[in-house]
């Protein structure tokens, strides 16, 4: 028996499991299973809490479809809520081990709930060779790429993992066919996430986003924070914005080098499974 905790930061949800007191399958069968919304439990994906030798703890995040990912910025706010609240800490500042690198968290509690979590997630990463995307120059900032016969102006960066950015005159298109071109384009070796992003004005930004291994979703952290410094570069918003997507609104800023990203999470609820009934 498996005991688990369904939680959500702007309508990204995960299963998280406390792996460091109880044995969590992460093989494919199993995580695809149980984030099944009609024959599981239900979310984007499965994130793991488990000790780490040298920070606080270390994070494992895996999609929909059982694959792993690097990092995942509403995922790692619903996991320092998740350690705070079942007492595996009693700080409000962390250090946590991901795939994506260190990142650094910082807890705001009132009366002991936790109110917002704000994260450095650290420096976005241009050349194109680290993102990783096989474009012919160094970085890839406003530049045409041809996608199943049509243009697309494309920026193209890393949060801890690949995104490209593109711009819209509004969000009111078909998502389902253009997003699995633009994800498995031969230009991305590990695929990518797709922000399609309506640009308001120079504090606020709206978008849409197209996971890689998981489709579109109701929020990406790492890809607020992308399209925030996209714009930027693209000198189409200021060093702070508010970013809303389909789940809601994350304070994104960029601060000597670094990009730091607030918001919410919640604890949706949580159970207890038997995990045999996932290998049937």
């Amino acid at each position: 028996m498996l005991r688990f905790t369904k939680m959500e930061g702007i309508g990204n949800d995960y299963i998280y499991f406390d792996g460091i007191n109880q044995d969590i399958p992460m093989d494919k069968q199993f995580i695809s299973k149980i984030s099944d919304r009609h024959f599981g439990i239900g979310s984007d994906g499965m994130i793991v809490i488990l000790a780490s030798k040298q920070y606080d703890f270390k994070m494992r995040m895996f999609n929909l479809d059982g694959s792993e990912g690097k990092m995942c910025g509403n995922g790692i706010r619903c996991f320092a809520k998740f350690v705070y609240d079942h007492g595996l800490t009693d700080q409000t500042y962390l250090e946590i081990e991901t795939l994506g690198g260190i990142k650094k968290v910082w807890l705001t509690v009132e009366n002991h709930i936790v109110q917002s979590v704000k994260v450095d997630m650290g420096e976005p990463i241009l050349n194109t060779k680290e993102i990783p995307c096989l474009f012919e120059k160094e970085y890839m900032i406003n530049e045409n790429v041809e996608v199943t016969g049509k243009i697309y102006q494309l920026t193209s960066l890393s949060m801890g993992n690949p995104h490209t950015v593109m711009y819209v005159d509004n969000l009111d298109f078909d998502i389902k066919t253009i997003g699995p071109n633009i994800e498995h384009h031969p230009l991305f070796p590990d695929l990518v996430n797709t922000e399609f992003v309506e640009v308001i004005n120079r504090q606020y930004l709206k978008m849409r986003v197209w996971e890689r291994g998981s489709g579109e979703t109701m929020a990406c952290g790492t890809g607020a924070c992308a399209a925030m410094y996209a714009s930027y570069l693209n000198g189409l918003c200021d060093e702070h914005v508010r970013v809303e997507l389909l789940g809601g609104v994350l304070d994104i800023s960029y601060k000597n080098g670094h990009i730091y990203m607030e918001g919410n999470a919640h604890t949706i609820f949580e159970g207890i499974i038997n995990e045999e009934d996932f290998y049937v």
